[in-house]
C-alpha cells in the first residue's frame, strides 16, 4: 500500500472516531480516579476498543484496571500507551485523560491497517502513573515481551519534543516517642512530632548541598491528634529525584541520614520505606523522535527541544519503559504557555478545546508513527541501535 494513502486513511479513521475520543476523554476527566482504581476509565477504554473490533484483554498482566489490546498477525510489534489516573483534589491536572484518549485513537486507526501493512499494534491501558508504578508492574508479568517500540503523548503548555525527566524514589518516614499529658508531664513524653520536624528541617539543610538537577520534597501526613497529648507517632512522605537511577542511590542516603537524625534528636525512633517501584530517567528514542516530528508537522505542531523555561520538568513510568525497549514520551500542548500541568487551570484546559485538539492531533501523529515503524526497516533499526548503546554498561535494573 503507498504510505501516503494508508497515512490518510488514518487520518479519516481518527476524524471518524472524534466523537468517541472526544467522549471518552471529556468522561475520564469527569471521573477522575486514583492510583490502580481507575475502574471507569478502564471501562470506557476497554469498551471503545472492543467496539472497534481489538482483541481486548481486561485486568491484564495482574493489574486489576489494566489492559491490553492487539491487532495484526505478523510485523513488528508497537505499543501506544494509554494513561488515565488523576491527581488526588486537582483530578485530571496532569491532563492524562487526553493521553488515554489519543492512545485509544492512535490504536483503532492502525488496527485498521495492520494486516495490509504487515504489522501489530498493541494499546496498552497503564494505571497508576502518578506515584503508583502500573507500567512497571505490567512490565514485569510480561506486558512488553516482544515489542519493537514503544510511545505515549503527554498533554503541557507548548509543543516538546520531550519531557525532561528525573529519576524518583519516594520513602515514608514514621516516627515514634512517648505519649504524655502535655501541661502535668512533658518529661515523660518523647515528641515524634518534633523528631520528624527537625527531620525535615535537615533535608531543608541539605537542600543547599545538592546539585541543581536533584529535588527533595516533602509532606507531613500525621502530626498527632491534639495538642494536650504529647504525639507519640508522626509521618513525613518524601520524593527523591535525581538525574539517574544510578545517582539517586547516594541521594537516597543523604535523605535518610537526615530523617534518622531528627529522631535521635527528639529521643525518639524512625521506621522507614521506599516505595516499589522506582522510577527511571526517561531515554528518549531519537529516530523515533525525529519520525513522530515529521508527523506532528503535518498537524502544525513543531516541536521544540527543551530547555531554560521552556520545558516540564517531572517524573514517569515510562522512564522505566524506555530502558526495557526503545521509547518516546512527547508533549502535545493543550493550554497556553505558562500554565503549569498539576494546577487546577491545566485541568480545566485538558478538558476544553486544547485537550480536544491534542486528543485528535496526537492520535494521528502516533498512527502515522507506528505506519513508519512498520513500513521502514531502518527506522526500527535505527531505533534499536541508539537503544542499545543508550543502555548499555552499568545502568541499574528497573524492574
Amino acid at each position: 500500500m503507498d504510505i501516503a494513502a494508508a497515512k490518510a486513511r488514518v487520518v479519516e479513521e481518527v476524524e471518524r472516531l472524534r466523537p468517541n475520543l472526544l467522549w471518552a476523554s471529556h468522561s475520564i476527566c469527569d471521573h477522575p480516579e486514583l492510583n490502580f482504581e481507575e475502574h471507569h476509565a478502564h471501562e470506557v477504554c476497554c469498551r471503545l476498543l472492543e467496539e472497534a473490533g481489538l482483541d481486548v484483554t481486561r485486568h491484564a498482566f495482574g493489574v486489576d484496571t489494566g489492559f491490553a489490546a492487539r491487532a495484526g498477525s505478523e510485523g513488528p510489534l508497537i505499543a501506544v500507551i494509554c494513561e488515565y489516573d488523576a491527581l488526588p483534589d486537582i483530578g485530571h491536572a496532569c491532563g492524562h485523560n487526553v493521553i488515554a484518549a489519543a492512545g485509544l485513537g492512535a490504536g483503532i486507526a492502525a488496527a485498521r491497517l495492520a494486516d495490509e501493512l504487515g504489522g501489530r499494534v498493541l494499546v496498552l491501558g497503564t494505571p497508576a502513573e502518578e506515584g503508583g508504578g502500573g507500567k512497571v508492574f505490567m512490565a514485569r508479568n510480561g506486558a512488553l515481551d516482544g515489542v519493537d517500540a514503544a510511545m505515549m503523548i503527554h498533554p503541557a503548555d507548548r509543543d516538546l519534543a520531550t519531557m525532561t525527566t528525573l529519576a524518583i524514589t519516594q520513602v515514608h518516614a514514621e516516627y515514634h516517642g512517648a505519649a504524655s499529658h502535655a501541661a502535668s508531664a512533658p518529661h515523660l513524653g518523647r515528641n515524634a512530632l518534633d523528631a520528624a520536624v527537625l527531620g525535615y528541617q535537615a533535608v531543608g539543610a541539605l537542600r543547599q548541598h545538592i546539585r541543581s538537577t536533584e529535588r527533595i520534597h516533602g509532606v507531613f501526613t500525621n502530626g498527632g491528634a491534639k495538642p494536650n497529648v504529647v504525639p507519640d507517632r508522626a509521618a513525613t512522605l518524601w520524593y527523591v529525584r535525581s538525574d539517574s537511577l544510578s545517582s539517586l542511590e547516594p541521594l537516597k542516603e543523604r535523605v535518610l541520614d537526615c530523617l534518622e537524625a531528627g529522631a535521635r534528636a527528639a529521643g525518639c525512633t524512625m521506621t522507614h520505606r521506599w516505595n516499589d517501584p522506582p522510577y527511571a530517567d526517561l531515554l528518549a528514542n531519537e529516530p523515533l523522535l525525529a519520525a513522530f516530528a515529521s508527523n506532528t508537522a503535518e498537524r502544525g505542531r513543531a516541536l521544540a527541544r527543551p530547555s531554560g523555561s521552556a520545558q516540564v520538568v517531572g517524573s514517569t513510568d515510562m522512564g522505566n519503559v524506555s530502558y526495557l525497549v526503545p521509547s518516546i514520551h512527547p508533549m502535545l500542548q493543550v493550554a497556553p504557555e505558562g500554565i503549569s500541568i498539576h494546577t487546577p487551570d491545566f485541568a480545566s484546559h485538558a478538558r476544553g478545546d486544547g485537550g480536544d485538539h491534542a486528543v485528535v492531533d496526537g492520535a494521528i501523529a502516533m498512527a502515522h508513527t507506528v505506519i513508519d515503524c512498520w513500513t521502514d526497516p531502518d527506522l526500527l533499526a535505527a531505533a534499536r541501535a541508539e537503544w542499545r548503546a543508550a543502555t548499555e554498561g552499568g545502568h541499574p535494573p528497573v524492574l
